[in-house]
């Protein structure tokens, strides 16, 4: 009983860009899994971490922007918060954008949930000079607020402090209550009232007003839900006639008005509690945006980038190849063979040496020596901001085969190992961008196709047909993934993302990153290379 007591599990709710994930790896270190969340193709991030007696298990959401049901990444996280009911939500916001993330901590807020208030990049948004009052804040909100620099990890153990004294009784939620005008309000007492009354079972998973709510604005998944009742269809209809009423008098579906009022609440708060203490200036970051987004510049700069990287990759690669070989070749393998022969037969060392030595030896000789130094450079760009930059100049290419800028990020995975990057197409937003992301990712030349490419056909045949091969092969990723696109049913979606500030990078959470990723390649890749190895050795013998 008392151990039960003792365990926690947290949720990480918010926008992209907020430093949610460098957060998650503040607090979980490399005590984490990422895998599905059950049914979706969306990325589960969950760890654990012990803190004043408690196992607390961290639950990493995606980032979204509204608890709506346009997205899958929407769905599994307002699922989670109303189902599963963790013991803590904590909202990491962004300070220097406080507006526009407060709209989706009302949100949080009509949903009942238990809500701690991270107030992330406080240093960036003092660069700014805005100035958030804390204290001001948590007064507006009802709930704890604590203000953090997750790259330092400045605030990080206040904010676990918070979460064991919210859990222990020690600090109490108020929480806002949110209302909205007149008009919407009395429909909303009513619509509430026959919701109670004739689906009762709802309200055991979700809280009654926020179901009246979502009625009112017609949010699928609710309205379906409640079609399932016996008595739904009477309620769908009544939400029905309310919501036209509301546009009668806004002029505006209902929808648009409580989305219109919510922003206006988040406005207001936020100026509450905001003092600027400096003018705006252009800072140093937002001149080199200017300068990398750009039309004509970002272009020469990303190929600059890339051919940088892959350049200091490809020697720094086989330079540690030729290492590593010696040193296995030369020593290692010779100490493990003669070792194995003073006590196995003859066909058994063979098998051994030949197929699982070797197995491991060419996975760590031929592919760590590119794997890991490509994705270090792949963290590095992600953890500064340039990655959806990147993404964002590389749109339009991307369109030629059905897919836009962010399918880049999978394709820049997959120059590293083809495993993790199939997992990457997580991101995109359909599963026809998915599927059809993960077919073209598959024909990316990888790490250990690189080696072969630029290794093997370079040393024996010439970097001419080297390099003219590995053309061909970017044409042929192109051709085929421009005919999957038109053989596929559906429409292609436009790019809308956000660009993140740049920033400096954190060299824990770029490790963190590093060690994620390429431990796919060891657990699902490396297995598949040793067995290969075996099967060979064996019809050798």
């Amino acid at each position: 009983m008392i151990e039960k007591e003792k365990k926690l599990r947290i949720a990480l709710a918010g926008n992209a860009n907020v430093g949610k994930s460098v957060i998650f790896n503040q607090l979980t270190g490399l005590n984490q899994v990422v895998g599905n969340w059950p049914g979706k193709t969306v990325e589960r991030a969950e760890g654990t971490l012990f803190f004043e007696g408690y196992r607390i298990h961290v639950i990493d959401l995606p980032g979204i922007y509204s608890l709506s049901t346009y997205s899958i990444e929407e769905i599994v996280s307002r699922d989670y918060i109303a189902i599963e009911k963790p013991d803590v939500i904590i909202n990491v916001v962004d300070a220097s954008t406080l507006e526009r993330n407060l709209y989706f901590t009302i949100q949080l807020l009509e949903l009942e949930a238990p809500l701690i208030l991270d107030l992330n990049q406080v240093d960036f948004a003092a660069k700014k000079g805005i100035r958030i009052d804390a204290e001001k804040l948590s007064k507006a909100l009802g709930v704890p607020v604590v203000p953090t620099v997750a790259i330092s990890g400045v605030g990080i153990n206040e904010l676990l402090t918070t979460v064991v004294a919210v859990i222990e009784g020690k600090i109490g939620l108020n929480p806002l209550k949110v209302r909205y005008g007149k008009e919407i309000e009395g429909r909303l007492e009513k619509l509430e009232k026959i919701v109670k009354e004739k689906t009762p079972q709802i309200c055991e998973i979700y809280p009654s007003r926020w179901v009246a709510v979502k009625l009112l604005e017609n949010d699928p998944a609710v309205v379906g839900k409640i079609r399932s009742y016996e008595h739904g269809e009477e309620v769908v209809n009544a939400a029905g006639k309310f919501a036209s009423e509301i546009e009668k008098i806004h002029g505006e579906p209902a929808h648009v008005v409580i989305a219109s009022e919510r922003y206006n609440l988040a406005n207001r708060i936020a100026q509450e509690v905001t003092v600027i203490v400096s003018p705006p200036r252009l800072s140093l970051e937002e001149k080199l945006d200017a300068i990398t987004s750009h039309k004509v510049f970002g272009y020469p700069i990303l190929a600059a980038v890339l051919g940088l990287i892959f350049t200091v990759i490809f020697l720094g690669g086989n330079f540690l190849t030729e290492l590593l070989e010696g040193f296995f070749d030369d020593f290692l393998i010779p100490i493990v063979e003669n070792a194995l022969a003073t006590f196995l037969p003859q066909v058994v060392t063979d098998l051994i040496s030949g197929g699982v030595i070797t197995g491991i030896v060419a996975g760590v000789t031929i592919a760590l020596p590119y794997i890991i130094p490509f994705y270090i450079f792949l963290a590095l760009l992600e953890d500064t901001g340039y990655l959806p930059r990147a993404a964002f100049l590389m749109d339009n290419l991307m369109h030629k085969i059905g897919l836009h800028g962010k399918a880049f990020i999978p394709l820049m995975l997959g120059y590293g190992c083809n495993v993790p990057a199939c997992i990457g197409c997580r991101i995109m937003e359909t599963e026809r961008e998915r599927f059809l992301a993960g077919f073209v990712v598959v024909l990316i030349p990888c790490a250990a196709r690189t080696v072969v490419i630029l290794g093997l056909v370079g040393r024996f045949i010439g970097i001419h047909a080297a390099l003219a091969l590995y053309i061909f092969d970017l044409i042929l990723v192109f051709v085929l993934g421009r005919i999957a696109f038109k053989v596929l049913p559906g429409e292609p979606v436009g790019l809308i993302m956000e660009m993140p500030p740049y920033k400096r990078p954190s060299i824990k959470n770029i490790l963190v990153k590093t060690w994620n990723r390429t431990k796919d390649f060891i657990y699902i890749a490396f297995p598949i290379i040793i067995a290969g190895s075996v099967v060979i050795e064996a019809l050798a013998i």
